[in-house]
Order: C-alpha cells, then sequence, then structure tokens
C-alpha cells in the first residue's frame, strides 16, 4: 500500500505536472483552471499538453469538491430585529418595509398592532416612516430600494412584475433582470424563483440546466424549498442516497415536507435510524426556535380571518 508523504506533496506543488520543471518552491506555477487543486503547471500550453492525461481526475475532483460544498449544512435564518427569536423559514411569515428594507416577523407586526397606540401602528419599528396609503407609494419605495442595491427589494418588485400584481402591468423582461440582479447579490429567494421559473417555463424557455445551477445556489445558502426540490430531482433520478442527503439538510432547518420524506425513508428502509433520530431532533429544535406566542397568535388571526372572508363569499 504506498502512502503519499509530505514531500510527495510538495513534489506536486512545487512541480509542473506536464513538463516536470520547479519552481523551487517559488509559486510561480499555476492551478490548474478548473479548480480541482490537484495539479500546477508552468503555463497555459503545459495545461493543454497534460489535458488529455489530467482529465477525468480532474472532472472527478472538481465534482467531489462540489459537493463538499453542496451538502454541508448552511446556516439557519437570521433573528428578526425585534423579538430576536430565529425569523420564520417562509418568507410569507415575515414582513418586509419598504421604507428601509428591514423585515420583521408578522408576530412582532400582530402585536405592535394590538398594543400600540392608534398613532404608532402604522408606523415602521425602525425608521419610524408612516404606511403608504396606496400601492403606488409602496411601489416607488421599493424602487429606491433597489436603486440602494436592496436584494429583498428587488425579489418583491420583481414579483410584481412578474405577476402583473400592485398597479403595475406585467413585465417578464423586468422580473427576470430584477431576480437575477437580487441573485448576484447572494439572494436564496432570488435564486429559488429562477429556479422555478426554469422550471415551469411559464415565463421563459424551460431550461434544465439553470433551474438546477439556481436551484442548488438557493440550497447552498439556505432556502429549504430549493433543498427539498433538489432531494425530489434526485430521488426521481434514482439516487437516492444523495435524495436523502437533502432531505436531511432541509428537515434540520423546519422544513416539513423534508421531514416527512426522511419519516418514510426510515419507514422503508432508505434512512438509518441514527440518521432518522438525529434529523427528528434537529427538526423539533428549529421549529422551536422559530415559534413565539405572538407568532401564533398572528397565525390564529390570519386564519380567522381567512375563514370570515370564505363565509362571507359563500
Amino acid at each position: 500500500m504506498s502512502t503519499i508523504t509530505t514531500k510527495d506533496a510538495d513534489d506536486v506543488n512545487h512541480q509542473c505536472a506536464a513538463c516536470g520543471d520547479s519552481d523551487d518552491g517559488g509559486g510561480s506555477l499555476k492551478a490548474c483552471t478548473a479548480a480541482c487543486n490537484l495539479v500546477k503547471y508552468c503555463n497555459g500550453a503545459c495545461q493543454i499538453a497534460h489535458r488529455p492525461a489530467h482529465r477525468e481526475a480532474c472532472k472527478k475532483r472538481v465534482a467531489e469538491l462540489f459537493d463538499e460544498e453542496l451538502f454541508k449544512q448552511p446556516p439557519p435564518n437570521e433573528d428578526c430585529l425585534i423579538c430576536y427569536i430565529r425569523l420564520p423559514i417562509d418568507g410569507v411569515e415575515s414582513f418586509y418595509q419598504p421604507c428601509c428594507g428591514k423585515m420583521p416577523c408578522f408576530g412582532c407586526v400582530y402585536a405592535n398592532t394590538v398594543a400600540a397606540a392608534d398613532t404608532e401602528k402604522f408606523k415602521c419599528f425602525f425608521c419610524r416612516t408612516k404606511a403608504t396609503l396606496s400601492e403606488e407609494e409602496d411601489i416607488e419605495r421599493m424602487k429606491k430600494r433597489v436603486e440602494a442595491n436592496d436584494p429583498w427589494a428587488m425579489v418583491k418588485l420583481g414579483s410584481f412584475y412578474q405577476l402583473g400584481r400592485v398597479s403595475l402591468r406585467q413585465d417578464i423582461a423586468k422580473a427576470l433582470e430584477l431576480y437575477h440582479k437580487s441573485a448576484k447579490l447572494g439572494n436564496n429567494h432570488a435564486h429559488f424563483q429562477l429556479s422555478v421559473c426554469y422550471h415551469n417555463g411559464d415565463i421563459v424557455e424551460i431550461n434544465t440546466r439553470k433551474a438546477i445551477y439556481h436551484r442548488q445556489l438557493a440550497a447552498m445558502t439556505g432556502n429549504v424549498h430549493a433543498r427539498y426540490n433538489l432531494g425530489c430531482d434526485e430521488g426521481k433520478a434514482g439516487n437516492v442516497d444523495r435524495a436523502y442527503k437533502h432531505w436531511m439538510i432541509s428537515a434540520t432547518d423546519g422544513c416539513d415536507s423534508s421531514m416527512k420524506a426522511v419519516q418514510e425513508g426510515y419507514k422503508n428502509g432508505f434512512v438509518t435510524e441514527d440518521d432518522y433520530a438525529k434529523t427528528m431532533c434537529a427538526y423539533g429544535n428549529s421549529i422551536d426556535k422559530m415559534k413565539s406566542d405572538d407568532r401564533d397568535k398572528a397565525a390564529a388571526a390570519f386564519h380567522a380571518a381567512a375563514a370570515f372572508r370564505a363565509s362571507r363569499g359563500s
């Protein structure tokens, strides 16, 4: 059995993989441009000459490095800036403030509406700006936030353009432009929106490669719904182990759909008892960290209002 010694590793780092020339530790060699971190070269000509011999090993290592990043547990959501409880994983349970770009949870918004004096109920928690009286004012505030490079404003405004909502005429090109700009700034919801657009083909031509690309970036930056969809993709492709890896990661962050998938996997023998127990414990911890009395009251009030509207409509 051969063993790679420290000297061997040094040779790889300081010797051209094509011609064998050494840089004598001077650091003049350049790493493979595919970022495999396996070999180095004197120049582009040496890399081209060595490509046939290196191609397969390079491709395999790049895939391994990508998977290491893909299957890392992403950091959880940030805390609400009012109650300091972790923000819910569903964006609809947080309230974007178009005046300053902050995003409190709906529990805090509800508690303020119930408890604050009438003159304070409809002011921003943070900048104390009064709520707008029209959709047009909301749009103008969002546009100013977009000019300030606010990625969440771009996602919100993009969704309005996509659906033709809130006094805006539908503009698919503008919606995609805003989603892409927000995604470049690292917003995982923008990546998720783009993955859905390219997957469904509703507003842009179906492009499976782009759909997967944006789904992966969304998942790696913490979007549990994108992660769940990746698991579904892998399951359909017959890659069961990869599917359950995705579902266990998103279940750990509190995704109900992924936790149900892991439960089914355990029943059918695809998930070990130890992995199931760890995932179930982490899932419960995440749910607890996102719960509050105010959020429960806000949810109850929302459902009561929805039931009332439904009864009036019937």
